[in-house]
């Protein structure tokens, strides 16, 4: 099994923990093994192409910006096979 890698693109604000939470409720659903970091230097989340935050970054690919997923919309986002 491969390890996710899973970053959370934002300053620090309530959304972006929240979706920081909800990435790892969505990781544990589907009892996946993942690297979970919360990334808020804004000049690497802009180098990053992301002009909204939150985003939601798996494997290197942005799959969301501006807004807060639920679990059950990230768990479809993650790759099977993991």
């Amino acid at each position: 099994m491969t390890t996710l890698k899973v970053e959370i693109l934002g300053t620090g604000c309530k959304k972006c923990h929240q979706l920081e939470a909800n990435a790892k409720t969505a990781i544990a659903t589907r009892n996946l093994e993942a690297d979970v970091a919360h990334i808020t230097d804004t000049m690497e989340i802009v180098k990053r192409g992301v002009m909204k935050t939150p985003a939601l970054v798996v494997d290197g690919k942005v799959l969301s910006q501006g807004k807060v997923l639920e679990p059950s919309d990230i768990e479809a986002l993650l790759p099977a096979g993991h």
